[in-house]
């Protein structure tokens, strides 16, 4: 066919870290690059994250002497995912995602540190670690994206100027009214704040510095994105992918891909009806923290020429709550602090509410019913709980606003009986699950679900609460609760794809000149979640290595590393 609009080796098909990832290496080995977006800001839902990656075996790890192998990670991963996924996908996310990083360290602009002791999700099971396997983008100064830092995709909510820290120290920062550590970082977060503020510096961090950084990179190496130009169809020819229908500026356009199409747009976390073909009820795009343009598009597009499809029933689930004129909630930390709670409709707990966010969610879906409901769930907390940890975007002490109370998103009572009532609770249950939770607590050991036997349960515990960092009694009046539902961070089923990140046809089969990354893809994790940065760490490992086989196998040697 000679009809195009436009002829390129590469098209890459959305701008989170798994596109950019794919971009910027494939670019480096001398491959033409151009790189599309549905919306009118780049990043996606990366630049709404922690920016967190998880990575066994990786260099910082090792720079530190800390004790990981190849074998020790399969371990843990036979050990949590099991054969949930192909072991040849397990292998090749363990071989290339430490590679990846140093490549990208090593040819670009992007700096990771450790996200010292933020432990597995299952420490505890062989090949677990305690000290964890996380790192996450250094934070960036975005004034030296120039213009384009004005179409990075903005956090969900809105940061105060000069305000910027990273996941670990906001995990410290849980812990100001507890620890020195907790004030000393508040010390050291608010000097920055001031810094940032006087200089006119746009400190930058979490999702956002991660994405900053890979946009730079790009810009270094000239490569172009396309904004407000939604793909609208995969063109095919002899069974193969050759090119992509993309509109922009209202017109469609055919652009050749002489190598192949990365789609890395994400999933369907905000497409209503894919939600309700493929999950469980109840379910609510709504309550949903991913990127709200993940509405599917790519991959009903790959659905439509044959792939395959898997885990479209799951997503990368967190129990959240709705606050009244501000985005959705995604508690992580909060279920960890001593002191409160999650209960079902009849007054009952039914997890550890300090595990990993999926599995609580998990737990809300699997013992949901009509008789017994689990969704939502209600988190139950007392008066020396809300005064001295954070909750959502309130800090300790600070006053709850008014407008939580008016919209019923706060819900008191100064007794426990009260505050059922007003929540829908079954009172005596109620009072009956608190009493014995803080027996419990006053003894360390919580006999019902295992709440801080875990080093994942105690990492956003209170070290100074004794003896259980995580356990503490719910006793001092009045009473709150917040409704929980059950969110997500994004969808996590999609394309199939082979190790090197090539869609593959319900037969098996490999879908010529089309690769996926990311949320597009059903997630090489299965059902579970490894440890923080299970998302995004995938997503670039297996962009890295889309761009390795479009080149292939000749990318950029990784070079030294700085120091």
């Amino acid at each position: 066919m000679t009809d195009w609009d436009h002829t390129t080796d590469v098209i890459v098909v959305g701008t989170g870290g798994g596109g950019m990832t794919a971009a910027l290496v494939a670019k480096q080995a001398g491959l033409d690059v151009l790189m599309v977006e549905k919306s009118a800001y780049y990043g996606g839902s990366t630049a709404l994250s922690g920016g967190g990656l998880w990575v066994p075996n990786n260099y910082l790890l090792q720079r530190d002497g800390l004790d990981d192998s190849p074998e020790k990670a399969r371990t843990y991963l036979r050990n949590t995912i099991g054969d949930r996924t192909p072991q040849s996908l397990q292998d090749a996310y363990l071989e290339n995602a430490p590679e990846m990083v140093k490549y990208l360290v090593a040819n670009s602009r992007v700096r990771f540190h450790r996200s010292v002791g933020y432990a597995d999700y299952y420490p505890e099971r062989p090949g677990g670690m305690a000290d964890g396997r996380a790192i996450e983008g250094s934070p960036f100064d975005g004034s030296k994206l120039g213009t384009d830092l004005a179409q990075l995709r903005p956090m969900g909510i809105e940061i105060p100027a000069g305000l910027a820290f990273t996941a670990s120290e906001y995990n410290k920062l849980g812990m100001i009214t507890s620890t020195w550590a907790g004030k000393w970082v508040a010390i050291k977060v608010g000097a920055r704040t001031a810094f940032n503020m006087l200089t006119g510096v746009k400190l930058l961090a979490l999702g956002q510095a991660l994405i900053a950084r890979l946009r730079l990179s790009l810009k270094d190496e000239n490569v172009p994105i396309w904004l407000n130009s939604p793909l609208k169809d995969l063109i095919v020819e002899n069974d193969a992918v050759v090119g992509v229908v993309v509109e922009k500026d209202g017109q469609p356009l055919r652009i050749r891909a002489n190598k192949g199409v990365v789609l890395a747009a994400g999933g369907f976390a905000h497409n209503q009806a894919m939600r309700e073909k493929y999950q469980k009820a109840p379910v609510d795009h709504t309550w949903s923290s991913a990127n709200p343009d993940n509405t599917g598009d790519a991959i009903q597009l790959g659905m439509k020429i044959g792939a395959q499809v898997d885990l479209m029933d799951d997503a990368w689930w967190g129990p959240s709550s709705l606050p009244p004129n501000m985005p959705v909630m995604f508690h992580v930390g909060e279920r960890s602090y001593p002191g409160a709670i999650m209960v079902n409709k009849a007054g009952r707990r039914f997890t550890n509410e300090a595990a990993s966010y999926v599995e609580v969610v998990h737990a809300m879906y699997e013992k949901h019913t009509t008789e017994n409901p689990h969704i939502p769930a209600w988190f139950i907390m007392d008066s020396r709980f809300r005064s001295k940890y954070i909750f959502g975007t309130l800090f300790p002490m600070q006053p709850i606003p008014k407008s939580y109370f008016d919209s019923g998103y706060f819900k008191r009572g100064d007794t426990l009986e009260a505050l059922a009532q007003q929540c829908g609770i079954d009172p005596s249950n109620l009072v009956e699950t608190v009493g014995r939770f803080n027996q419990f607590a006053r003894a360390g050991v919580d006999e019902d679900f295992h709440r801080g036997d875990s080093a994942y349960d105690r990492y956003y515990g209170d070290p100074t609460v004794k003896p259980n960092p995580c356990l503490a009694p719910i006793e001092k009046p009045p009473f709150y609760a917040v409704q929980m539902v059950p969110g997500d961070l994004g969808t996590k089923g999609g394309l199939v794809m082979d190790e090197h990140a090539r869609v593959l046809r319900a037969d098996g089969s490999i879908i010529e000149g089309l690769y996926v990354a990311g949320n597009n893809s059903a997630s090489v994790m299965g059902n579970t979640y490894p440890g923080a940065g299970s998302t995004i760490g995938p997503a670039m490992t297996f962009g890295y290595i889309a761009a390795k086989h479009l080149a292939g196998g000749a990318i950029r040697p990784i070079g030294q590393l700085p120091e």
